[in-house]
């Protein structure tokens, strides 16, 4: 048992030491404000905040985690064992020149995002308005690297303290924002898509529409067969999110009340875990967002409790909130659209820290690293190009013991058109994210 010497035990210090300590570590930690029972400990100890007498291990604060509410900060960098850190301290006797648990807790709880910002056109927290962007780690979970510093420390100076390190795992998640592009879709939408082919002179996607309806050919965006195939061949761990969204214009997956896509949710949650995939719409319209939900969990015939975000559209403390407040346990929307890499910081599942309120939340978040419209729609990147960022990222958290978890969607796996040559990249990607 670690022993922990603070004079305020508050909410945040608790969170985050247990998320660093316990958590990533594997140590059994206990707190006091005692002075006197501190100081009798003979076990493993140290003091954070405030520096003891004949103490030998000490972390000087930061006023982060002792505040209440919500300020602008400013964060102080320097360079420490070749990555960036931030709320320097200037006591000599502090094992480090900054405050690890105030500036993970910073990454972590994201509270960057609840500061004025500036959002895209989708009301997103851009990549680019991010310190991690701007200081050059947000491909690198540094909250993990930080962790594994100080459990170093710890174990020089405890060498009798047992840990129990987090293990890298491998979780492949795949979006379905349209099951397919051309079947089940409805005599009206299919009418109007050969219209607009029309319109555009697109012969090739008419000639490719008709053959899928009149079943000579396998509709492009059905590739859940190879998944299954995948999936069984490499032992995956997956996830699929589902759109069951009323149409709109940002929200085009096959009609909820089709019987051909209810079979294909079924089938998908006999191989793996299905989780809901919140439409555009529902972002400003929680009413939707409950109605999707129960009609996944009456095809189901069981709670829904994995989510992700369409579009990613991600705004604190509210959605989370709403996915609370709709029985949502786990989510996998921590990551951004326009650029690869670890947006807390971290690349091991953690949960919501609300930070109006000052507490921790029962919703796990689980955080990706790389989605597939980020490199070749944001990025404009080829496969080739792409092979060194992602085969980057499944090293940064193999080296940390994370999860890695990408973004896929089942549409770029038919290695068709814009997404032709991004099928090899995947499943490099997947041999090297298996392989221990």
């Amino acid at each position: 048992m670690l022993l922990i010497y603070t004079k305020k035990t508050t909410n945040r210090v608790k969170y985050i030491f247990h998320l660093l300590i316990n958590d990533l570590l594997g140590i059994e930690t206990r707190f006091t404000s005692s002075l006197e029972e501190f100081l009798g400990y003979t076990g493993p100890r140290f003091s954070y905040g405030e520096l003891v007498p004949d103490d030998e291990l000490y972390f000087a604060a930061h006023p982060l985690l002792f505040e209440t509410g919500i300020s602008l900060k400013t964060l102080n960098y320097i360079e420490f064992k070749g990555n960036p850190a931030f709320f320097s301290v200037f006591e000599k006797r502090s094992c480090f020149p900054f405050d690890i648990f105030a500036a993970s807790f910073y990454l972590v709880s994201r509270y960057e995002e609840y500061l004025p910002h500036i959002r895209d056109e989708h009301g997103r927290f851009m990549a680019s308005g991010s310190e991690a962007f701007k200081h050059g780690f947000l491909r690198k979970p540094l909250v993990n690297i930080w962790a594994i510093q100080l459990g170093d420390i710890l174990s020089f100076r405890f060498p009798s303290l047992k840990q129990k390190r987090s293990e890298y795992k491998f979780e492949l998640t795949i979006d379905i924002d349209a099951a397919y592009a051309f079947k089940h879709k409805g005599m009206t939408r299919a009418v109007g898509g050969i219209l607009k082919a029309l319109q555009k002179g697109n012969y090739s996607e008419i000639r490719e529409r008709l053959r899928v309806l009149l079943h000579k050919q396998n509709d492009p965006f059905d590739t859940f067969e190879y998944l299954f195939q995948l999936q069984s061949k490499f032992k995956l761990k997956l996830i699929y999110f589902v759109l069951m969204a009323d149409y709109g214009p940002r929200d085009k997956n096959i009609p909820v009340n089709n019987r051909q896509f209810h079979r294909l949710i079924k089938l998908l949650s006999d191989y793996a875990d299905v989780g809901i995939h919140p439409s555009y719409a529902s972002f400003v319209d929680v009413d939707k967002l409950k109605i999707e939900i129960s009609r996944l969990s009456r095809l189901l015939h069981q709670d829904v409790s994995r989510s992700r975000q369409h579009f990613l559209r991600l705004e604190f403390p509210r959605t989370y909130r709403t996915l609370i407040n709709h029985d949502i346990t786990d989510d996998y929307t921590m990551g951004y659209s326009e650029e690869p890499g670890f947006r807390a910081s971290i690349c091991n599942p953690f949960y919501f820290y609300d930070l109006d309120m000052d507490m921790e939340t029962h919703l796990k978040l689980h955080p990706f690293a790389i989605m597939d419209g980020t490199l070749n729609d944001y990025l404009r990147l080829t496969p080739a190009q792409s092979v060194e960022i992602v085969e980057s990222l499944i090293k940064e958290t193999k080296s940390v013991g994370g999860t890695f978890i990408p973004l896929w969607h089942n549409h770029s796996l038919n290695d068709h058109d814009e997404w032709k040559g991004w099928l090899a990249l995947f499943e490099k990607m997947v041999e090297n994210a298996t392989r221990c």
